[in-house]
């Protein structure tokens, strides 16, 4: 659970991720959570139950040679999942939201995510 700041104790314990991927091309489930929010949220509900503290939604695959796709795609990808799940999880579990926009990130963090996990560590939108 986090604590009443919204951090965790660092240190205290391990923390574990469970990627969501809502991308058409995800290497790891072949696109199954890309247009159905339900499946999206049903398959976070699942990490959850084993054991994961945090959710990490994408909406763009980050493997090398993936075309990148727009601001806009990926925020109507990532959104409305991570909204839903701010709902259905509130504070028990952390939402991560993995962009490297600016734009994607400031709507993901209104949308309910805590996290933003930037794989470029804003070298790519210093936005």
């Amino acid at each position: 659970r986090l604590q009443a700041d919204g951090f965790w104790a660092v240190g205290a314990r391990t923390y574990v991720m469970g990627v969501l991927n809502v991308t058409p091309d995800s290497f790891s489930d072949g696109g199954k959570f890309n247009s159905d929010v339900k499946a999206a949220v049903d398959q976070a509900k699942r990490m959850i139950d084993e054991g994961a503290n945090i959710i990490d939604v994408g909406g763009q695959s980050t493997r090398p040679n993936a075309a990148r796709v727009s601001p806009e795609e990926e925020c109507n990808r990532v959104t409305p999942v991570i909204r839903e799940l701010a709902t259905v999880i509130g504070g028990d579990v952390a939402i991560s939201v993995d962009t490297f926009y600016g734009s994607v990130a400031k709507a993901a963090i209104e949308a309910g995510a805590h996290i933003i996990n930037d794989v470029s560590g804003g070298t790519l939108d210093p936005t």
